[in-house]
């Protein structure tokens, strides 16, 4: 009889750890039953193309006083968006670079501005919490904003951290000064910091983080990396986010000044998107006078909503639906042109400059046709058809394979369809934002070094194409339809990373800096 009890305990243990077990994988597995519920195939995005109120030019810094108030200005309107973006069911919103405090400041000058931006491990929700890593006020408003609305909020600010005179690179003032992203979840937490790595001429007032930073962070819409304006030319960190951290979604705040023929805002960042293959949400300051506007809202196959405005004041709230795991296809840039011959023989070449970029050139003469240019080891391949072929335009093919020296040093393979300024060939590259020809076809190849390549059609009047074009596996560039308006470019934007100069991102010798204020003063003029 007692060996029968035991039997019996045993069993009723055996069958009672059975059950916590399998207790265990319900709760296990409704928790994951959860999570997938939870995990959102699409979401809504929004973006706010800020009208940026400018403090005045001042080599001396403000007080902190009248640094807050002018930023609080700017934080009105953004929190105007913020709440418009969250009743019309964005989950997330992106804001511009320098679209709190503005732009032309000394370094000296930008200190009253910044707050000491912690890592977000310390998990903070600075509306709940805001002495918590001293005076942040703006980041305390940015979090209540996001908290209040539930909404993701992207915004720029400045950071700055103490350094030691022990630290070799501590700047003489004593402390590092960063242009900043941050990121603040539905429920105000802080969720990301970015530190700008790729600094643009002039923004001396900032120090570049010794090291690339590769900020992501998750959602139940998708993974998502971060990084700002002139990073986007750049490997580390916008190529390594998509390559290795395999994101679905790129935040993109820039104050980007516009410069065709192929580095407008909407164009490049709609095909970088496209090259990329991940969503992409670039807002940008609004200051038509500088050439800075143009926001959007890019998916890998199209743009879904984009702004380009040069005659108002005004700021402008995007939104758009995106998948929020997209779809990468892959592509083989070079096969298809390394694979047929030369598509025309005897045309005459000649030389002329886009963007201080010597390209190699040739007219197209006819109504239609199919022509190839070369410049080193890029061979570019078009074939077109026009609606009509008028007497009063001029289009070219151009390549151009080398080291862009300008505002940076950046290695480039350009296979382009343009439209020359003016009937004079020496104006094939400049600026031209009309035009009256539209194309029936075109299906536009090269032989890139790189697998590296942005897809770029840009239409009369700045405008996107969306729907009437693609990219084949094989590399083509290829037309769906008639064009919808006239037609500006249509390139391939390719990047040998590996070819760029050792010193990479910032190029300090007087020529090169001196080109590059050539170059703005030559942008602000067209």
């Amino acid at each position: 009889m007692l060996a029968f009890y035991k039997k019996l305990a045993g069993r009723q243990s055996l069958d009672s750890s059975m059950l916590a077990s399998r207790w265990l994988l319900c709760v296990v597995s409704s928790a994951v039953c959860v999570l997938e519920a939870s995990s959102l195939d699409t979401f809504v995005a929004a973006v706010y193309e800020h009208a940026v109120i400018l403090p005045n030019i001042t080599q001396l810094p403000v007080s902190s006083e009248e640094a807050l108030a002018l930023m609080n200005q700017n934080l009105d309107a953004l929190e105007r968006a913020v709440t418009s973006a969250a009743k019309q069911g964005a989950h997330i919103i992106v804001t511009p670079e320098d679209g709190i405090y503005g732009m032309h400041f000394s370094r000296q000058a930008i200190y009253p501005y910044l707050e000491d931006i912690p890592d977000p491990q310390v998990n903070w929700i600075p509306c709940n919490n805001p002495d918590r890593f001293g005076y942040n006020p703006v980041q305390k408003r940015l979090s209540c904003l996001a908290k209040s609305n539930s909404i993701y909020v992207v915004a720029n600010i400045g950071d700055k951290k103490p350094c030691h005179a022990s630290d070799s690179h501590c700047p003489p003032d004593g402390r590092y000064q960063y242009n900043t992203n941050v990121v603040f979840d539905s429920q105000g937490k802080l969720v990301a910091r970015y530190h700008k790595q790729n600094l643009f001429l002039g923004e001396d007032q900032f120090d570049a983080p010794r090291e690339p930073e590769f900020v992501t962070f998750n959602t139940s819409f998708g993974k998502f990396g971060i990084f700002t304006c002139f990073d986007i030319l750049f490997h580390d960190p916008a190529v390594t986010l998509v390559k290795d951290f395999h994101v679905d979604t790129i935040l993109f705040p820039t104050a980007w000044m516009n410069v065709l023929p192929h580095l407008s805002a909407i164009e490049f960042h709609s095909a970088w998107a496209m090259g990329m293959g991940v969503n992409f949400l670039a807002s940008n300051i609004h200051y038509p006078t500088k050439r800075m506007t143009g926001s959007g809202i890019y998916a890998p196959e199209s743009p879904k909503s984009f702004h380009y405005d040069m005659r108002t004041k005004e700021g402008k709230l995007l939104f758009a639906q995106l998948d929020s795991h997209p779809h990468r296809p892959a592509v083989n840039w070079t096969s298809y042109a390394s694979s047929i011959e030369a598509l025309s023989v005897g045309n005459k070449e000649f030389k002329s400059i886009a963007f201080f970029d010597e390209f190699t050139f040739v007219v197209l003469k006819g109504i239609a046709g199919n022509y190839t240019v070369c410049q080193n080891d890029l061979c570019c391949h078009l074939s077109y058809q026009m609606s009509e072929k008028r007497s009063d335009e001029v289009y070219a093919l151009g390549a151009f394979d080398g080291l862009h020296t300008v505002e940076g040093q950046y290695h480039l393979q350009i296979c382009t369809l343009l439209k020359c300024r003016t009937m004079d060939l020496s104006t094939c590259g400049s600026s031209v934002d009309t035009a009256s020809t539209r194309f029936e076809m075109f299906s536009l190849s090269g032989t890139f070094g790189t697998q590296y390549v942005f897809p770029e059609v840009l239409l009369s009047e700045i405008k996107l194409a969306p729907g009437e074009f693609q990219v084949s596996s094989d590399g083509r560039l290829l037309s769906l339809k008639p064009t919808s308006e006239p037609v500006l470019t249509v390139t391939l934007f390719g990047r040998l990373y590996e070819k760029d100069s050792a010193s990479g991102i910032r190029v300090h010798s007087l020529i090169i800096v001196l080109m590059g204020l050539i170059s703005i003063i030559y942008a602000l003029c067209w």
